[in-house]
């Protein structure tokens, strides 16, 4: 249970990071039936983007995690939609005892970046369970595969599609200890989560250097982590903010996913010579 709640935390950091923005950025509008939503001007990615984290639990190389981008053949409520997928599995010596089999989707508006459909495959150390969630962003509510269902608020973001939504945010008037909240819907709940910018950065990955902003939320302290600032994340510092690297400080230890590989990025990553 310890390792499912550190994963989430880190997972859901990851998908919000650059929830930060919401409240200042200005975006045209779109209609559905009689309720307007924000119009994004998608510059951060594009179909056919895939990224590849590498977990590291300690000195243990644990997991590795695959993001993809495509844009869906088919239409939902007659609105073109990209489809991502997160896959995320446990790998070597880590495998032997806590087996990972994760799998994420959202179907996300391509002209808001809001969902209209997240599915949730999770299988953690012989830990299964399933989630459906269907979004009526028009009618402020999700229905459950067990169907239930919630109020939740205009263009609320699943897990998944936050973090995409979130790589379109402006950071160039972001200060540095600025906190925000941030508005999800997980785990059959709308979650306020509160995040803070650190500042711009260097950061080194896989022996390559980067521009990057750095950030970390205002977590729970006492159970998971000792302090508020033992969550970090780096993102690169430029139109395709991609995390480049995060690192956890456990009272276990320690958690670090660092960016692997990629493909079919909109722009080149900032490097520094």
């Amino acid at each position: 249970m310890l390792m499912k709640k550190i994963i989430r935390n880190i997972t859901l950091f990851l998908a919000v990071f650059a929830f930060s923005a919401f409240n200042t950025s200005k975006f045209d509008t779109i209609e559905i039936g009689n309720v307007k939503f924000p119009k994004v001007e998608n510059k951060a990615f594009k179909p056919g983007e895939r990224l590849e984290y590498r977990l590291h639990y300690g000195f243990i190389d644990a997991g590795i995690a695959e993001l993809t981008v495509e844009k869906l053949n088919k239409k939902i409520n007659g609105r073109d939609i990209y489809h991502m997928v997160g896959k995320g599995r446990s790998k070597g010596t880590f495998d032997w005892f806590f087996k990972v089999r994760d799998r994420y989707e959202t179907y996300v508006d391509a002209e808001g970046l809001f969902p209209w459909m997240f599915v949730r495959r999770v299988d953690e150390g012989g830990y299964k369970f399933s989630q459906d969630y269907v979004f009526y962003q028009h009618k402020q509510k999700v229905k459950t595969q067990d169907n239930k269902e919630f109020e939740v608020p205009l263009g609320v973001q699943d897990m998944l599609s936050a973090f995409y939504y979130a790589r379109n945010m402006d950071f160039s008037k972001a200060k540095e200890g600025d906190v925000f909240t941030i508005t999800t819907f997980v785990d059959d709940e709308v979650w306020p989560l509160k995040i803070k910018y650190a500042g711009k950065d260097i950061v080194k990955v896989n022996g390559k250097k980067y521009k990057a902003l750095k950030f970390h939320p205002v977590i729970q302290t006492g159970r998971i982590f000792k302090d508020e600032d033992d969550l970090n994340v780096w993102i690169s510092d430029d139109n395709n903010k991609v995390p480049l690297l995060a690192e956890a400080k456990i009272l276990v230890g320690s958690i670090k996913m660092e960016l692997e590989d990629y493909d079919g990025l909109a722009s080149p990553l900032p490097r520094v010579k």
